[in-house]
């Protein structure tokens, strides 16, 4: 059984996956249970979207839906027992949907819906051997799409969905009611297996993903600044304590919450690693003492930190690296994480916690986490903070003090072509500042760059989808100066990518009418040359070259 995966920036060659092992580490079986299961997900689609037109709205499809595609993110579930298991129920969830749909229908024309449907919206497997037979075929696989300019779109459509489903996963866990976005997501997969949609069509429904992206990054900042109290800028501890330590890595805050809780008063500390670091900057999070402080580094470098970790180690979100054995038994993953052999977390009852005694019972027999580094890392500087300095920006920015903003957010990883980012962090001029959000600023930010005026030069607004943070800013920066385009701001967009949430922020970029975007350390493989030339006529999108080359034409503004 071979595979074909293109959808991060590692993928083979920068063209795809097509091997017995994707470079991630998934299998092929994997890899192409996880192309069926978009398949099926797009036939609940077809039925939500067309129930639409009687009032039918079902929240439980919508969640699946968005957990589901959240599942497929690259290094969140290897598990093939788990895909093979959502798929069947994919299948009951669509069937449900369907039945909805046809009684509604038939009520008001009283005749039975006789439109042809795509097979996606009515087929089932008759056993697990047909179910297999399926996805070892490829059904829903890029290649199957002739035309490359019609496939291109629609991957990219497909994981800026995913990067979306992320986001609004965690803003779910806070109560927060996902219903546009959920029926997004059914209009959006369905259109993706409608003939009828042209390659125009697919283009604007590239940037009404953007544009919803944008609403789904406000509602988690919403949902977290609500939940947690406004991020505040913070030196979090990079040392270790004496205490044994469970270390939680991931984005979901609701988990790490819990953990705490339920830590309280145990005698075992709690750190974080990676994009769980921007945890400390929210206020009801670090009043918990026991928050000891972050531990480690990007992603990537996870079978290094966890092995010196010594205890415990829970996976909340994407980022998972297939473990070594020398630390694979201190494993737990929960929410749409999973890996075969590790115990998961099982998913919290309404009302109620999950329930995290067994990491806790374990942490008690293990010795304190091995000290990698000392020293403090300063953070917190979300939209509310970096706006509540504005006089003082403003001021800097008027008087030279401050020539030019970098944003270099987004995702780190394994590319040796990615110390390109700390060399521009290293060699921009004293009059810069980098704003920054996501795993990418392990690439600078435990560097010295100083201060101008008491304003640090990387401020760091947290997670990933909290680049809406650094979008909120240049849009009130532009208002301050009276711009009338934002591309006029003294701001400079350098990106890292590497999985689909990046996508998600850099269509979000797109529809807000950013422009001249550096992308690296490559361009996406599954950008066709057609569609990427299209987007470089209307948006300007530019590789990255060299450092220095670079950095001269982003301090002049180009």
């Amino acid at each position: 059984m071979s595979m074909f995966c293109h959808q991060c920036q590692e993928t083979m060659k920068n063209k795809g996956c097509n091997m017995k092992q994707g470079m991630c580490g998934k299998s092929a079986e994997v890899a192409n249970l996880q192309d069926l299961f978009i398949w099926v997900l797009k036939g609940i689609s077809v039925w939500g979207y067309k129930a639409k037109e009687f009032g039918i709205y079902d929240n439980d499809a919508g969640f699946f839906i968005d957990k589901g595609l959240f599942a497929t993110i690259t290094n969140a579930n290897f598990d093939r027992e788990d895909f093979i298991g959502f798929i069947k129920k994919g299948i009951d969830v669509r069937d449900g949907l369907k039945d909805q749909f046809l009684n509604a229908y038939k009520q008001k024309n009283g005749t039975k819906f006789s439109s042809l449907v795509p097979e996606c919206a009515t087929w089932a497997p008759v056993d697990d051997e047909g179910l297999l037979t399926k996805a070892d075929k490829g059904t829903g696989g890029w290649l199957e799409i002739e035309n490359e300019d019609e496939r291109s779109l629609k991957a990219t459509i497909l994981y800026g969905l995913k990067g979306m489903s992320a986001y609004a996963e965690h803003a779910y866990q806070i109560k927060k009611s996902c219903k546009e976005i959920f029926e997004f997501l059914m209009e959006a997969l369905a259109s993706l297996v409608d003939e009828d949609k042209s390659q125009e069509d697919l283009f604007s429904l590239v940037i009404k993903t953007g544009e919803m992206g944008v609403k789904t990054m406000a509602l988690l900042d919403e949902a977290n600044t609500t939940a947690y109290g406004t991020p505040e800028i913070t030196q979090v501890n990079l040392g270790v304590g004496k205490n044994p330590g469970i270390l939680i890595t991931g984005h979901d805050l609701v988990d790490l919450e819990e953990l705490l809780e339920q830590t309280k008063g145990k005698g075992v500390d709690v750190y974080t690693h990676s994009e769980m670091l921007p945890a400390h900057y929210y206020p009801k999070l670090k009043q918990h003492t026991h928050l000891f402080g972050n531990y480690g580094s990007a992603w990537w470098l996870q079978k290094e930190d966890m092995a010196k970790f010594n205890g415990p180690v829970l996976f909340t979100s994407n980022c998972l690296v297939p473990p070594k054995s020398e630390y694979k038994d201190k494993l737990f993953t929960t929410g749409a994480v999973g890996f075969a052999g590790l115990p998961h977390i099982p998913d919290r009852q309404e009302g109620g916690q999950k329930d995290f005694s067994r990491l806790i019972d374990m942490a008690k027999t293990c010795a304190p986490p091995q000290e990698i580094e000392t020293g403090q890392i300063t953070g917190g500087f979300g939209h509310s903070q970096v706006l509540s300095l504005a006089d003082k920006v403003i001021e800097a920015v008027k008087s030279g003090a401050i020539k030019r903003f970098i944003v270099m957010a987004g995702c780190d990883g394994r590319h040796k072509t990615r110390d390109y980012y700390t060399k521009v962090a290293q060699k921009l001029p004293k009059d810069a500042v980098i704003l920054t959000a996501g795993c990418a600023k392990y690439k600078y930010n435990k560097l010295d760059l100083g201060e101008i005026g008491g304003i640090p030069r990387v401020l760091d607004a947290g997670q990933c989808n909290d680049s809406y943070s650094l979008a909120v800013v240049a849009m009130e920066l532009q208002k301050a100066f009276g711009l009338d385009d934002i591309n006029d701001l003294p701001i400079s967009f350098d990106i890292a990518w590497y999985e689909q949430k990046a996508v998600l922020v850099l269509l979000a970029l797109l529809s807000l009418g950013v422009k001249g975007i550096r992308l690296g350390p490559t361009l996406p493989g599954f950008l066709s040359p057609g569609i990427a030339n299209a987007l470089v006529e209307k948006f300007d999108i530019k590789p990255i070259t060299a450092p220095k080359e670079d950095i001269e034409a982003m301090m002049e503004g180009n």
